[in-house]
């Protein structure tokens, strides 16, 4: 089994790096103007990963950031995943034949199923089940519509169908710092057998060492956010507390 993996996030809206909290769009901090000397800092760090969000995406329905993610992919020495808006199937192949690794389908999971079937058995394990939920229910439309679908359900359903890898996303923890939802991170890597990106509330790097305690029940990795950008701690912290977990 590969080593827990951290993913320094930057979420992007109007080419900046920003932070929402809880997906609210009003509630905005703006922590760079670059998404790529932000990736270049994570890289210096010694990050492996990269998670990227096309926010912009998200609430129009296609991709709006994607030259600053095609960037880092190009430029950078890094493995990237991006999510955000991606809707069709040019948008997926345009991505990965840019030579980002990992391509995230989420509200797409819920609103056009066929497609993310069709998109899980030509590209396998490189595209990602984004599962945003709200009281244990999925989210869609950039957290702006919650549907009557629970996440496990979906998780399910989806692993049937090929999907290997799901990120995992508690919105009432994003953002807030509160630590992470790991019961239901760990429900969901239990009811599906596949693996689990932990997301939202990570707030300190004993977070990162609880939810890493699940490493064997699925919990393959976190993706960190705004505590790396209000410094609870750095990247490079972090992965020197998390060697061999």
């Amino acid at each position: 089994m590969s080593a827990f993996t951290l993913f320094p996030a930057i979420d992007m809206r109007n080419g900046k790096c920003v932070r929402l909290v809880q997906g609210d769009y009003s509630k905005e901090t703006v922590y760079g103007d670059s998404p790529f000397d932000m990736a270049s800092l994570f890289a210096s760090e010694g990050a492996e990963w990269i998670h990227l969000v096309d926010l912009d995406g998200a609430k129009e329905g296609k991709k709006v950031n994607d030259r600053h993610v095609i960037e880092i992919v190009q430029k950078l020495n890094l493995k990237v995943e991006i999510g955000g808006g991606i809707r069709s199937e040019s948008d997926v192949y345009d991505y990965l034949s840019a030579g980002v690794d990992r391509v995230i389908l989420g509200s797409s999971a819920v609103s056009d199923p066929p497609f993310v079937k069709k998109m899980l058995k030509e590209y396998g394990e490189r595209i990602a089940i984004g599962l945003d939920a709200r009281n244990g229910f999925v989210s869609t439309e950039g957290w702006l519509e919650t549907s009557s679908l629970k996440a496990t359900e979906l998780g399910k359903e989806l692993a049937n169908e090929g999907a290997e890898v799901f990120i995992f996303t508690d919105i009432a923890t994003d953002g807030m710092l509160s630590g992470p939802n790991i019961e239901s991170t760990v429900e969901l890597a239990k009811e599906t057998g596949k693996s689990v990106i932990a997301s939202g509330g990570v707030s300190s790097v004993a977070d990162l060492e609880a939810l890493a305690r699940y490493h064997a029940n699925g919990v393959s990795g976190a993706i960190i956010g705004k505590a790396l950008y209000t410094n609870q701690f750095t990247l490079g912290e972090a992965i020197e507390r998390m060697k061999g977990k």
